[in-house]
């Protein structure tokens, strides 16, 4: 699990790279872009390699060694449920919000449907709430 956190941000400058190099350069920051390719596949393949073969170890370990990895899998999972859903909760504020300002701008009797129709988009946010708590409640 730890090399994944270590891979991702890997990922990500090589990706940031690749775009700067593109908008320079076409034919050159092609190949650049196949070489990159090429080494993400190859870390990929040592990562899978290493986390397959690391099998034998887990099964000496003891029970409640084993169950800790589960846990935080749990737990990083409820994070990322909680955080994805407050992100897109936000975003589905800031237009309908900004939609309903101007709609109650020109007509001031549609208070109670814009106001229902922002909590709609609010709701996404406590749904991702209520995975977390699921997700919690099996760590």
């Amino acid at each position: 699990m730890i090399a994944w956190f270590i891979a991702l941000p890997v990922v990500g400058v090589v990706l940031a790279l690749g775009r700067l190099l593109l908008r320079r350069s076409r034919h050159r920051a092609l190949r650049w872009v196949f070489a990159a390719n090429a080494l993400l596949f190859a870390g990929a393949a040592a990562l899978l390699v290493v986390a397959l073969g690391n099998g034998s170890a887990q099964a000496a370990a003891p029970a409640a060694a084993q169950g800790s990895g589960a846990a935080s899998a749990a737990l990083i999972g409820a994070a990322i449920s909680v955080a994805g859903a407050s992100i897109g909760a936000a975003i589905a504020v800031a237009y309908t919000g900004a939609a309903a300002v101007a709609a109650l701008s020109e007509r001031p009797e549609l208070f109670g449907r814009a106001m229902v129709i922002v909590g709609l988009a609010e709701g996404i946010a406590i749904y991702g709430l209520v995975v977390a708590i699921i997700l919690i409640g099996k760590a």
